[in-house]
């Protein structure tokens, strides 16, 4: 195992812990700008590293009761599909020819929108809950038009992830939000966001390794370093400002967008 790339999935197991977001947000950028991984391999590899880090978040929140299984569902019938429908995309017209400087670009334009999200999400969710929620008497009524939203969502956001690996946990938190503002707390929202993203992370991962952009090597080593980062970070994480990790993490991700794009 390479201990500088232990030493990196640390440092991002260490950011998860400590604030719940920030590991198929920074690992990507990382691996490119550090360790000059090629853009397709960097997300390729994230998204496995993403899957199996989930998975333990995942089996908590199933214990704690947290997920709203019905709501997953339909997440995932927009995002598994589009995953699905990306891969081939990529396999039958652009891999291969899909060129680094796009995906870098796409990936920057993310890592911006997602610090701008952490940033001010609770000035952006507020208002838009409130107006949510005098709707939502008349919205009971009409069903479809939630589950049509969240299925249309999802699916923007599982091709997305495919592509850049990103945007599985800070999107579809704020839709969720948005869209559930009576039926899901804070706690439901976390809990429902990383069980979904368990599946489609793995359904993207798989596509990305059929597409021969994963390095099982370089995934072992992550993980290695991942597991005591995020155990330590959840420790401190009550002991450290929520502010002030969320502006130290939001700051890392303005950096790496802005050197992504110059």
């Amino acid at each position: 195992m390479d201990l500088g790339y232990s030493l990196a999935g640390a440092f991002v197991g260490f950011l998860v812990g400590l604030t719940g977001v920030g590991g198929g947000s920074l690992m990507a950028p990382v691996l490119i700008l550090f360790f000059h991984r090629t853009p397709a391999m960097a997300i390729g590899t994230d998204l496995w590293f993403a899957c199996l880090t989930k998975v333990a978040g995942g089996i908590v929140h199933h214990r704690l009761g947290s997920p709203d299984w019905k709501i997953v569902g339909r997440l995932a019938a927009g995002s598994l599909p589009a995953a699905a429908l990306t891969v081939w995309w990529l396999a039958t017209y652009h891999h291969g020819h899909l060129q680094s400087e796009v995906l870098l670009d796409l990936l920057a334009i993310l890592l911006l929108l997602t610090a701008g999200l952490l940033l001010l999400k609770e000035r952006i969710i507020r208002p838009l809950r409130l107006a949510r929620l005098s709707v939502e008497p008349a919205m009971r009524k009409t069903r479809v038009g939630q589950v049509v939203v969240t299925v249309l969502g999802a699916a923007a956001i599982g091709a997305l992830v495919t592509l850049t690996s990103l945007g599985a946990g800070a999107f579809v938190a704020v839709m969720l939000a948005l869209v559930y503002p009576l039926r899901l707390n804070a706690k439901r929202i976390v809990g429902t966001d990383i069980i979904h993203a368990v599946p489609l992370t793995l359904v993207a991962g798989l596509g990305q390794a059929w597409l021969g952009n994963v390095d099982g090597w370089l995934l072992g080593s992550l993980l290695l370093g991942s597991i005591p980062g995020i155990i330590t970070g959840s420790f401190l994480a009550d002991k450290i400002d929520d502010r002030l990790s969320r502006y130290a993490l939001a700051a890392m991700l303005v950096f790496s967008g802005v050197k992504m794009l110059v």
